[in-house]
C-alpha cells in the first residue's frame, strides 16, 4: 500500500494548489476530488463560468447599448444562447483540463471519490484506504439552504442553477444582494431578464464601504435591477402554470406577493463536511460547521488540518490558495504569513467594485482618526476615451502616518487595480508612496495616483 507525506481531500482552488505546492516541496501527495474534474466549486460552477458569463453577457449588452456610440453600427443583433452557453462550458472545461496536466506534471497521485476520514493518518475513498502522516480537508463549501423552499435548479436555483439555464427567465427574481445574487442579476439582465434583487439589509452587500454601496446600487439600477430593500422572503408557492408566487415581508411587517419565473436564493454558503466522518475521529467543529483550527490550520487532532471555505473566514478562491501554500510551507518548517486583513475581495459586476482592508465605517467605529482621498474615473482620461466612467478610487489613510488602512474602487478594471494597493498595504506603505510612484499615461491606474494625491489635496486633474 501507497504512503504518503500528505493526502489531501478536496481539489478546489484550495487543494490543488496546495497539491502543487506540497509536491515541489518533495513532499510524496495525493488528492482525492468527489467531482469528475479538479477546481471544485470555483471552478465548476462558481468563479470562471460566472465571469465567462459575465464577460459574453456585457459583449452583448455593449453592441446594443454602446456600440452605436463608436460609430459601430449593428442591425439585427440576436443571441444564440446554446453558444453563449457553449463558450462557458468550453473555457470551464479547457481550465479543468490544465489543473489535470498540473497534477500530473508535479506527480501528484489523483482518486475520484467520497472520502470518509477513519483515523488521524487513513481516509477511505472507494473502498480503499489511503496512509498519510498529514490530512488536509480542503472540502470547500455548498449553498445554504433556505427553509420551507426545495432547489430544483430549473425554477428555483442557487448560484449553479443560475449557470445552467437554457432559456432567458422572464422574471428572476434575486434573494440576496451580496457578490453572488449581484452577478447573476447582472448577466441575466443584460440578456433581456427583468430581475428584482430582494435584500434583507437596508443597503446592498452591507459589509461594503457605505459609499461604494450607494455608487453601484445607483448604477445597477440605472442598468435596470429592480431592488426590494429591508425585504425578506417568507415563502414560495409554485403556481399551475409553472410560475413562483413569492411572498415577502418588509421590515415594517408589509407582506408583498410577487410573481416570477424563476428564483435565485445566494443568501449564503456553509461548508461542507458531510460524509468525511469528522465526528467519528473527534475533529471539532463550531456552532456554524466550520471546522475549527488554529493559526497554523491544526484542528483538535493531531496530524489533521483544514483549510480554505470549511474554517471560515472570506469565502474567497484566493484565500483558500494562500492558505494551502502557507500549510504545506508550514509542514516543511517554514513560517510564512497571511495577513487576513489584506486580501482582496472583488464584485464582477460592471462597473466592478474592489476592496481591501478597512472601509469608512470601520474606521469611525474603531475611533480612528483618518484622512481620505477620491478621484472619479470621470476625469481619468483612459476612461474618458474608453466611455467607461462610472466610479472612483477612494483610498483611505492614517492621519498621523499616512499609512494606508483601506481602499475601495469601483470602476472598469477595479479588480486588477485594487493588486497595487495590496501590494502597498503589505509594505505598510504611506499614500505619498503610491503618489510618487510614476504611473504610465493614459491607463485607469492613474486613477489610483490621483486618489492617493488627494489624500493630501494635491490632485492634479481634479
Amino acid at each position: 500500500m501507497d504512503q504518503f507525506d500528505v493526502v489531501i481531500i478536496g481539489g478546489g482552488p484550495g487543494g490543488y494548489v496546495a497539491a502543487i505546492r506540497a509536491a515541489q516541496l518533495g513532499m510524496k501527495v495525493a488528492c482525492i476530488e468527489k467531482r469528475k474534474h479538479f477546481g471544485g466549486t470555483c471552478l465548476n460552477e462558481g468563479c470562471i463560468p460566472s465571469k465567462a458569463l459575465l464577460n459574453s453577457s456585457y459583449k452583448y449588452w455593449e453592441a446594443n447599448n454602446t456600440f452605436s456610440s463608436y460609430g459601430i453600427n449593428f442591425s439585427d443583433i440576436s443571441l444564440d444562447l446554446n453558444k453563449f452557453m457553449s463558450r462557458k462550458n468550453e473555457v470551464v472545461k479547457n481550465l479543468t483540463s490544465g489543473i489535470s496536466y498540473l497534477l500530473k506534471k508535479n506527480g501528484i497521485k489523483v482518486f475520484h471519490g467520497i472520502a470518509s476520514i477513519i483515523s488521524n493518518n487513513t481516509v477511505s475513498v472507494n473502498n480503499s484506504n489511503i496512509i498519510a502522516k498529514n490530512i488536509v480537508i480542503a472540502t470547500g463549501s455548498e449553498p445554504m439552504s433556505f427553509p420551507g423552499i426545495e432547489y430544483d435548479e430549473k425554477k428555483i436555483l442557487t448560484s449553479k442553477g443560475a449557470l445552467l439555464l437554457d432559456n432567458i427567465p422572464e422574471h428572476l427574481v434575486v434573494i440576496g444582494g451580496g457578490y453572488i445574487g449581484l452577478e447573476m442579476g447582472s448577466v441575466w439582465s443584460r440578456l433581456g431578464s427583468r430581475v428584482t434583487v430582494v435584500e434583507f439589509a437596508d443597503s446592498i452587500v452591507p459589509a461594503m464601504d457605505s459609499e461604494v454601496s450607494k455608487t453601484l446600487y445607483n448604477i445597477l439600477k440605472k442598468q435596470g435591477l429592480d431592488f426590494k430593500m429591508s425585504t425578506k422572503l417568507l415563502g414560495c408557492n409554485k403556481e399551475i402554470d409553472d410560475s413562483l408566487n413569492l411572498k415577502l415581508e418588509s421590515k415594517s411587517g408589509d407582506i408583498e406577493r410577487l410573481d416570477c419565473s424563476n428564483l435565485l436564493i445566494s443568501t449564503g454558503r456553509i461548508p461542507y463536511t458531510s460524509s468525511l466522518g469528522l465526528d467519528n475521529v473527534g475533529v471539532v467543529c463550531n456552532s456554524k460547521g466550520f471546522i475549527e483550527v488554529d493559526s497554523n490550520y491544526k484542528t483538535s487532532v493531531p496530524g489533521i488540518y483544514a483549510i480554505g471555505d470549511v474554517v471560515g473566514g472570506p469565502m474567497l478562491a484566493h484565500k483558500a490558495e494562500e492558505e494551502g501554500v502557507i500549510l504545506m510551507e508550514m509542514l516543511c518548517g517554514q513560517k510564512p504569513k497571511l495577513h487576513y486583513n489584506l486580501i482582496p475581495s472583488i464584485i464582477y459586476t460592471h462597473p466592478e467594485v474592489a476592496s481591501v482592508g478597512l472601509t469608512e465605517e470601520q474606521l469611525i467605529n474603531q475611533g480612528v482618526k483618518y484622512a481620505v482621498g477620491k478621484f472619479p474615473f470621470a476625469a481619468n482620461s483612459r476612461s474618458r476615451a474608453n466611455f467607461d466612467t462610472d466610479g472612483f478610487v477612494k483610498i483611505l489613510s492614517d492621519k498621523s502616518s499616512d499609512e494606508i488602512l483601506g481602499a475601495h474602487i469601483i470602476g472598469s478594471n477595479a479588480g486588477s487595480l485594487i493588486a497595487e494597493i495590496v501590494v502597498a498595504m503589505e509594505f505598510r506603505s504611506s499614500s505619498e508612496d503610491i503618489a510618487r510612484i510614476c504611473h504610465a499615461h493614459p491607463t485607469e491606474s492613474e486613477a489610483v495616483k490621483e486618489s492617493a494625491l488627494n489624500v493630501s489635496n494635491s490632485s492634479i486633474h481634479i
